[in-house]
């Protein structure tokens, strides 16, 4: 079934494409981090890309505006993760550097449930693009 309101992803701005690149990148590489032995080089060499993923995400979804959700100057709720994804890397980045371990892991955590799979939930949101290309043209559902 196919949904002509639904847009071919090369279509969509490109800023968006790198969001989304950036995005599924720090989703997909989160878990192996997040449960990598600790200390490992494993573990330190993915979180760095993974804490590049992030903060790439972050950024570049500051400048991507939604002016039809109730929004200011285009920024919507949403974006609020952006500000806590920002500021838990930075805190994450400072407990290893005092080594705090435990806060360490608890902020990463925190900022990948959030960061990822929190703002990956509202893109699934029917009315958002991805969950337009997963409930209606993907599912044939909404």
């Amino acid at each position: 079934m196919h949904n002509p309101s639904v847009i071919s992803p090369l279509d969509l701005p490109w800023v968006i494409l790198v969001h989304l690149m950036l995005a599924v990148g720090a989703l997909l590489l989160g878990p192996f981090t997040l449960r990598a032995r600790k200390g490992s080089g494993l573990h330190r060499s993915s979180g760095y890309v993974w804490i590049m993923l992030m903060l790439g995400a972050a950024l570049s979804s500051a400048f991507i505006r939604d002016r039809h959700l109730p929004n200011i100057a285009g920024y919507t709720p949403i974006h609020v993760l952006t500000v806590l994804t920002l500021v838990g890397v930075s805190s994450g980045l400072w407990h290893i550097r005092q080594r705090r371990i435990t806060a360490h892991r608890q902020t990463m955590w925190r900022v990948y449930l959030s960061g990822c799979i929190g703002a990956g939930a509202f893109t699934l949101l029917p009315g958002r693009y991805l969950g337009n290309l997963l409930w209606h043209h993907t599912l044939g559902w909404v």
